[in-house]
């Protein structure tokens, strides 16, 4: 085993984080619907939790409503009790069949706060790749240790493996630029 072989097999985890930071920045509301706020919203149902988009169907009728039709009436409470005690700030109401959730304005200070919490996210995912940067290295130091790897390439690993960490670490600050921009509009 080389260098290269440790910096393959780590790679698929820094994918991972990068892939959890847009599905988590994907669930921050801006003003505008966007079914990704509600779909893994877990519904405790029938003693068994359920991602919403397991039980009802998603839509987005117009830029700032998402409509939210459970496949069956008896999934209808529960998921309107969930909407309702849900973190998000959303005001869910019963209409017939559906339910309609309207998106809130923003207000400066929510807009702040959701900036707060883009940076969290963006922070630990930058925690997630160091750390399996870190278990990377050890393991290219015991390969050298051991006499598997020569010096020079352990240093030549060392480089690869900082390359790949400054282009993640890009992607993750252009991730949450991203999302911060479309917060302040």
């Amino acid at each position: 085993m080389d260098y290269k072989d440790v910096i393959k097999r780590i790679q698929p985890e820094f994918d991972k984080a990068a892939a959890y930071l847009e599905k988590e920045l994907s669930k921050i509301h801006t003003g505008r619907a966007n079914s990704a706020i509600v779909e893994d919203m877990v519904i405790d149902c029938f003693d068994q939790k359920f991602p919403l988009k397991q039980l009802a169907m998603i839509s987005i009728p117009e830029a700032r409503q998402i409509v939210i039709q459970p496949w069956d009436k008896s999934y209808f409470e529960p998921i309107q009790k969930a909407l309702s005690q849900s973190q998000l700030g959303l005001v869910p109401v019963a209409e017939g069949s559906v339910i309609r959730i309207s998106m809130p304005d923003l207000t400066s200070e929510y807009r702040q706060s959701l900036v707060k919490v883009i940076s969290k996210t963006q922070e630990d995912t930058r925690q997630t790749i160091r750390r399996s940067r870190d278990e990377a290295w050890s393991q290219i130091q015991k390969l050298e240790r051991e006499g598997e790897v020569r010096e020079d390439d352990k240093f030549k690993a060392k480089e690869e493996l900082q390359k790949l960490i400054d282009n993640y670490s890009k992607r993750i600050d252009e991730a949450g630029d991203r999302k911060k921009k479309e917060i302040s509009e």
